[in-house]
């Protein structure tokens, strides 16, 4: 998997990046740590072979549908559309929001309920299979189990090869 590394500083508000400045030389800087953009649960399950390619290439497609329909919790509005590459060609930035909700709406359904808890908090929320297993109050090494046949069924609506 290729790496999307930046650094960050931690000051006493919090992370930051500043152009042009490096961490830590800033006055109140506390220390930097470097974070890899393109790590995700998922992206670790299958670089350490516990999810095939298919089931890897599902997990992405649904989290960009979620991403697409900006389905995640907000505590202000927000103005500005989400930024993915691709998307369907022709429609208005509503319709491609409606779209991505419907097809997102459409993959959770296909994985049955029992398994949207999973895939909901592993692929979208960005959780740790131990940290979703023990939410849900499952047993311990369940999850990525459980995460395979929903991401196998999301695989299936998707229509990937």
């Amino acid at each position: 998997m290729r790496q999307v590394l930046v650094e960050r500083e931690l000051t006493e508000e919090g992370p930051r990046q500043i152009e042009g400045v490096r961490p830590g030389k800033e006055r109140g800087a506390v220390r930097s740590v470097k974070v890899n953009l393109a790590e995700s649960p998922l992206t670790w399950l299958h670089a350490r072979g516990h999810l095939n390619d298919r089931q890897f290439i599902a997990g992405e497609r649904l989290r960009a549908d979620w991403e697409r329909a900006q389905l995640a919790p907000s505590v202000t509005m927000r103005w500005g559309p989400v930024r993915i590459a691709g998307g369907e060609q022709g429609l208005t930035p509503g319709e491609r929001q409606l779209a991505a909700k419907r097809r997102f709406d459409g993959a959770i359904a296909a994985a049955g309920p029992g398994l949207a808890d999973i895939l909901w908090r592993v692929v979208c929320a960005g959780e740790g299979v131990p940290a979703a297993e023990k939410a849900l109050a499952w047993p311990a090494r369940s999850g990525k189990l459980v995460l395979e046949l929903a991401l196998d069924r999301v695989a299936g609506f998707y229509g990937v090869p």
